[in-house]
């Protein structure tokens, strides 16, 4: 039966299926097989009615999308360049940390690259940064902001390996700090090395374009200050980004027209959450099942002949995760893998908010990953390169994020100090 499955669902995947049509599919005949009553898979998907957490995921893809496509990425650029454009690689690090903010709010990398790639990839050049930097760096950029809330990755990590949410979030943020602040180093060394020039300090300009967004600077306040200070829940902090964001794209600044240009956004932003919340009901119910056959208990069985302690565990892991990133979308191997690892990661000793973390950094650095890595394919698309030139040109920002990730994985005090009691 395994085996017949298995066949069944590489074929379906070849013939372009669908993929919550082939985990549900696949469950459903495993159940039958197994005697089990089928009706568990949509109880399972009813189940996800009852997770308020979700209801944040539609909301902030919907702010994100309207964000996008506004004119407020100009205006943000616009401030971050005045505000530390005077900087060694400041240019550099605004980049990063605007495709860092769209991805958290859109949940997707490649939206980020299609959005703000036309704005920072021409721009970093034009200030003297060589063409293979900035193709790299907005390339590996595309998917910086996958560990920082309101990142969807994040919300779905924590449905599906049933941990807190709130605790999986602070747990993330020394971890991307971290990351962050390695790369803009790398942008520092490299911006002294070239002799990028730097633009002068103009108080003026600071002043005028920070006036420009000053209708921006309420969402980080809405959004990071509500949550971590307590005060709304994440699905509450979700409606009132939402509701802000609508009315300050739309009635304030006027970017969005409503006949024209809202009904695309709503349908483009909705049919990617559709996808996700389809996926995630039917890789409940096969969770479920291979609790139920004690498939994670046999995995670890298995690798205890193999894999004697958890840091040769964690290696093992990170090679694994770096291949799943590179052949899957993030929100299909959170739904797919992670109910198999978070078991046996447990058995190792493996605190699951520290797996998390190493979960997504893993699918943050298989996005630009050679050779199959989506945020390669989009960014040759995108910027018109060949695909071996961005290979080359996303190698050294790759070579920065291994360290991280070695960081991150074995030193685990840095994704948990912020949630011990």
């Amino acid at each position: 039966m395994t085996a017949l499955v298995t066949i069944g669902i590489i074929l379906l995947a070849l013939l372009g299926t669908p993929l919550f049509v082939i985990i549900g599919s696949s469950t459903l005949v495993m159940y039958f097989f197994e005697g089990t009553e089928p009706a568990l898979l949509t109880i399972n998907i009813a189940t996800l009615a009852t997770k308020q957490i979700l209801v944040a995921i539609p909301l902030f893809t919907f702010a994100g999308y309207l964000i996008a496509e506004s004119n407020s990425p100009h205006r943000i650029i616009r401030f971050a360049r005045a505000a530390i454009g005077w900087f060694p690689g400041g240019l550099a690090i605004v980049a990063l940390l605007a495709c860092a903010i769209f991805t958290a709010f859109s949940g997707a990398s490649g939206v980020t690259i299609i959005a703000l790639g036309g704005l920072l990839y021409p721009l970093l050049v034009k200030e003297g940064y060589t063409e293979k930097f900035a193709l790299g760096h907005i390339t590996a950029s595309g998917s910086a902001g996958l560990l920082i809330f309101p990142a969807v990755p994040l919300i779905l990590y924590s449905i599906v390996a049933e941990v807190s949410f709130d605790q999986l979030k602070n747990a993330a943020i020394l971890p991307w700090l971290v990351l962050v602040g390695c790369l803009s180093i790398y942008c520092i060394i490299f911006a002294k090395k070239n002799n990028i020039p730097r633009e002068p300090f103009d108080k003026k300009e600071l002043i005028v374009s920070f006036w420009g967004m000053k209708w921006e600077f309420a969402i980080p306040v809405l959004v990071f200050g509500g949550i971590y200070g307590g005060f709304v829940t994440a699905a509450e902090s979700a409606a009132i980004t939402a509701l802000y964001t609508f009315v300050m794209t739309v009635f304030i600044y006027g970017d969005i027209k409503i006949f024209r240009d809202l009904p695309k956004i709503v349908r483009e932003s909705m049919s990617l959450v559709g996808g996700i919340l389809l996926i995630l009901g039917c890789a409940l119910g096969l969770t479920n099942y291979l609790i139920d056959m004690e498939v994670p208990d046999r995995i670890f069985e298995y690798m205890q002949t193999m894999i004697d302690n958890k840091y040769v565990f964690l290696f093992a892991l990170n090679i694994f995760l770096l291949i799943v990133g590179c052949m899957m979308d993030v929100f299909s191997a959170i739904m797919i893998v992670v109910p198999i690892i978070v078991p046996v990661a447990a058995a190792f000793g493996i605190n699951p908010l520290h797996l998390g973390v190493i979960f997504l950094t893993n699918l943050e650095i298989g996005y630009s990953t050679p050779p199959v890595g989506l945020n390669l394919f989009i960014a040759s698309f995108r910027f018109n390169k060949p695909l071996v030139s961005v290979y080359a040109a996303a190698l050294p920002f790759l070579a920065v994020r291994f360290v991280v990730l070695a960081i991150i994985t074995y030193i685990p005090w840095l994704s948990l100090c912020l949630i011990m009691d």
